[in-house]
């Protein structure tokens, strides 16, 4: 059988497909069989009050789109412009491979995996922010 499968935590929260569950008092593992499903570890997520920066930006706007909480197509214009600002940015040759995973996921309407791509460059935004003078 093929798929995801989850491992969960005891009381740990996941979103799947707009619905928050939450796992029992034991560790447990889901089997998600449907294609496509739109899962995101809460513990995961970017909280708004988290967004500060451009990467983070893009990944809370590929987040709304899993949560279902913003228009896919919209929502996939503002991240294929967001993912264009930061290919100025970011030009080392790995960095540009997972922008344009990311691209290329999202322009295939994956924004988990879109997501997941992007998440990669979040310790890189963070060593840029730490060493840009004050």
């Amino acid at each position: 059988m093929s798929g995801l499968v989850l491992k969960l935590s005891p009381k740990e929260r996941v979103l799947i497909n707009g619905a928050v569950i939450e796992n029992g008092d034991r560790r447990s593992r889901l089997s998600i069989v449907t294609p496509n499903a739109n899962i995101l570890r809460l513990r995961d997520a970017i909280h708004p009050e988290e967004v500060t920066t451009p990467v983070r930006r893009v990944c809370y706007i590929a987040q709304l789109v899993l949560s279902g909480d913003a228009e896919e197509e919209e929502a996939r214009l503002q991240i294929l412009r967001g993912i264009e600002q930061l290919s100025q940015v970011f030009t080392d040759p790995d960095s540009r491979s997972q922008l344009a995973i990311a691209t290329d996921q999202i322009v295939a309407g994956n924004a988990y995996q879109a997501l997941k791509a992007l998440r990669t460059l979040l310790p890189r935004e963070e060593r840029l922010m730490a060493a840009r003078p004050q």
